[in-house]
């Protein structure tokens, strides 16, 4: 039921933070537009979300679903999101996740929300919408240009039906009718075919599970613009005959200042370090939470680093492999100590992105990093590994916005790789244009809160007008 009649959305996204977040923060721009958003996750991932602001407490409502565990399942007993396992263990909590499906039939059957809403992963919601005669929205957390590559691989709206062969995914799809260079290269498209229609533990590939959404679903709501990607927004509902709505970038208020966490240590130090730098002149080195790098990839990024002369700022998530003292490279802090911070461990990323000496970002080209980094007009600087990394690069390489690092055909890159593109992305010539656009960039579309919110307020209108 609604409370108090307003509209009642349940939010059900998969268990990847790079998909939670975005899930939260439609949730809270929602309730800024007086929806009432119940948010169905595991209670492990729900206590690591943002806390609800106190003025929207009474419009968003945590419901949490104990994650069932299939006997002889391998996950950790902690383990509720793909941020706590390798992937190789993903296929296992896929399985687990689908057991959820009973939970949440009976929360949906007791609370009648309005409108579900749903990531790629839950197919078996589709049955329970049309169970309860409930409408689906398919919200896409990444660009709309991954979007259009992968719903080129079905005949929509038919039954999944794929480019049999990955080298296809080498190419865009035949498709997209306007130049293009979003695409897999070899070595990136064998794997991600194989994890998009192979089969796994859960018995259900991805590529099944989005088409059966896809089909089901009322309308397709993405996380950008069309400012920025109209043709691939045009031709996803083209290809899909369904309503697809930008909600913008979901972009979080910019800061004004830093907050309390900024003042404890070892931040209050490393602040104090970035403050004493020149204005656009540091790197910030991470890769976040999904990015689970070997010791040959961080050692040789981090001697690409020491080879580029550049001041940086790493902020290194702690392998599984490591200690903190032994995760970087033998000697690479005591020789790098005048110029550059290595730190183990958690970042406050938004404090650091709005700082004044930091210019750019190697980073893994996540669509979210991506959104938070040109919002302070950040140079790009990618080296992507996996789902659609890739394809994010190539679309902002496209459009003038970052620098990619060379590979070889195998996906191996060398320390002199990453100094090279470092180097073009933060002080070469030939970089300026790109230093120039994003800038350009933070102060004009992802710089823009108020465009995306009208478009949040156009979704909300949606909403409202085919619910009564």
């Amino acid at each position: 039921m609604s409370r108090d009649g307003l509209i009642h959305v349940a939010m059900l996204p998969w268990s990847a933070f790079g998909h939670l977040i975005p899930f939260f923060q439609l949730s809270i721009a929602l309730a800024k537009s007086g929806i009432h958003v119940s948010f169905l996750a595991t209670p492990r991932n729900i206590l690591r979300l943002p806390k609800i602001p106190p003025n929207l407490s009474n419009l968003i409502d945590f419901v949490p679903l104990p994650l069932p565990k299939p006997e002889s399942s391998p996950l950790p007993e902690s383990a509720e999101a793909t941020v706590d396992i390798p992937a190789d263990k993903i296929q296992y909590l896929k399985l687990a996740c689908d057991l959820l499906q009973e939970p949440v039939r009976d929360f949906v059957s007791e609370k009648s929300p309005h409108w579900i809403i749903v990531d790629f992963f839950h197919h078996w919601a589709v049955d329970i919408a049309q169970d309860f005669n409930i409408p689906i929205v398919r919200f896409c957390v990444v660009s709309a240009a991954t979007v259009v590559f992968f719903a080129g691989t079905h005949k929509l709206p038919a039954d999944g039906d794929k480019r049999l062969l990955p080298q296809s995914w080498t190419l865009p799809p035949e498709c997209v009718d306007f130049s293009s260079t979003v695409a897999y290269k070899k070595h990136e498209a064998e794997e991600m075919h194989a994890g998009y229609f192979g089969q796994n533990a859960s018995g259900m590939p991805d590529g099944p599970r989005v088409a059966k959404i896809i089909q089901a679903c009322k309308a397709i709501a993405l996380r950008t613009c069309p400012e920025f990607e109209a043709d691939y927004l045009k031709l996803h509902e083209k290809l899909t005959g369904k309503p697809v709505l930008p909600l913008g970038f979901l972009p979080p208020e910019k800061l004004e200042r830093r907050s309390p966490t900024s003042n404890e240590e070892p931040w209050s130090g490393i602040f104090q370090w970035l403050d004493k730098q020149n204005p656009r002149s540091v790197v910030f080195v991470g890769f976040g939470s999904e990015c689970k790098l070997n010791k040959d990839q961080i050692h040789e990024i981090a001697h690409g680093v020491e080879l580029s002369g550049l001041p940086f700022l790493w902020a290194l998530r702690k392998p599984d492999w490591a200690d903190d003292d032994d995760a970087f490279p033998a000697g690479f802090r005591e020789r790098t100590t005048a110029r550059g911070v290595a730190h183990v461990g958690w970042a406050p990323q938004r404090e650091v992105l709005s700082h004044p000496s930091v210019g750019g970002c190697l980073f893994h080209a996540g669509w979210g990093s991506i959104i938070e980094s040109l919002q302070y007009g950040q140079c790009l600087v990618f080296l992507p590994f996996i789902i659609d990394q890739p394809l994010n690069a190539r679309l902002l390489v496209e459009k003038g916005l970052g620098v990619e690092v060379e590979r070889g055909e195998d996906g191996s890159f060398s320390r002199y790789d990453i100094a090279k593109a470092l180097e073009k992305a933060m002080v070469l010539k030939e970089g300026e244009e790109v230093r120039v656009r994003a800038r350009e960039a933070g102060d004009g579309i992802f710089g823009d809160e108020k465009l995306h919110h009208s478009y949040v307020q156009k979704f909300v209108e949606y909403l409202k007008n085919e619910t009564f």
